[in-house]
């Protein structure tokens, strides 16, 4: 009887210690996509009165957790009894992702943003039209954060696509589970950083002092720190692109042997995102001429 027990939970611990070796692989597959999500959403979260911040926030978190609580079982469903269909939408989610890191670094070489809204100033802005932008902004960073999700989940879902279903279902609910609060955490923190530098700085009457320069620092760094992040989230989407491509897609496999793997992956993305980006650009110039 108790030798049972012991070996039940040797059993246990093993499977424990699998799951917990899968998670870390599934983390660091998926931690390009987070540094992209983490980037998108403290643009989001930004720019609202600070008491207003939080509420937002909290708001389009819960948008997340809906997200993921529909994608989950329709993941789960697919890599029980369709497989290969995983290993097809991941390939899709690749190509999406080359595209969104090449359109990027396009816009750091030729920016081509839309002219800044012109505001009125003497116009008064009511409770409503404050609430209804909330409300436009929320919408969008959750239509976001579901595409980003679908891409984390069945990236997440890849690394343990050959495990049985009950460690997928682990592996993958944890790294759902730690995106979701890790991300809106750490983006709760950042939107929350000039409010932290303001309140430093006027801690006390005097100039100057350590208070005043934290405060500064904090203030003027929040918008770098968002640039910041911005960029390793779009080289990391590159990344992920292409480990998928080089792992799924057989001529990328055999492409630049020699080359380091980092390397070989970056060029990989970066290349297929350019592909695809060409001829939408194309496109959006033709139907912008009509």
């Amino acid at each position: 009887m108790a030798s049972g027990l012991f070996a039940l939970l040797d059993d246990i611990a093993t499977v424990m210690d699998d799951v917990a070796a899968m998670t870390k692989v599934a983390a660091k597959k998926t931690s390009g996509i987070l540094g992209d999500d983490l980037a998108v959403n403290a643009e989001k979260a930004s720019g609202f009165v600070p008491d207003r911040e939080l509420p937002v926030l909290w708001a389009i978190s819960k948008g997340s957790f809906i997200n993921k609580l529909i994608i989950l079982p329709v993941a789960f469903l697919l890599s029980a009894f369709a497989p290969v269909a995983v290993t097809v939408v991941l390939v899709l989610g690749g190509l999406y992702l080359a595209y969104e890191g090449a359109e990027k670094i396009l816009e750091w070489i030729i920016p081509h943003g839309h002219a800044p809204e012109k505001v009125n100033l003497e116009e008064e802005i009511t409770p409503e039209q404050v609430l209804a932008h909330e409300k436009k902004k929320i919408k969008s960073a959750i239509t976001t954060d579901f595409i980003l999700s679908v891409e984390i989940v069945i990236i997440a879902l890849g690394t343990v696509v050959e495990q049985p279903l009950s460690t997928q279902i682990t592996v993958v609910s944890i790294i759902a589970i730690l995106a979701t609060v890790g991300v809106y955490g750490l983006v709760a923190l950042i939107v929350r950083m000039d409010e932290f530098g303001y309140k430093l700085i006027a801690l006390n009457p005097e100039d100057n002092t350590l208070s005043d320069k934290i405060g500064k620092f904090l203030v003027n760094a929040l918008p770098i720190l968002i640039r910041i992040i911005a960029f390793v989230g779009t080289i990391a989407l590159l990344l992920v692109a292409g480990g998928i491509f080089a792992h799924n897609i057989d001529f990328f496999h055999h492409l630049m042997e020699t080359w380091p793997g980092i390397i070989k992956e970056f060029l990989i993305g970066l290349g297929v995102g350019i592909v695809i980006l060409i001829p939408i650009l194309i496109f959006k110039k033709f139907i912008a001429k009509k």
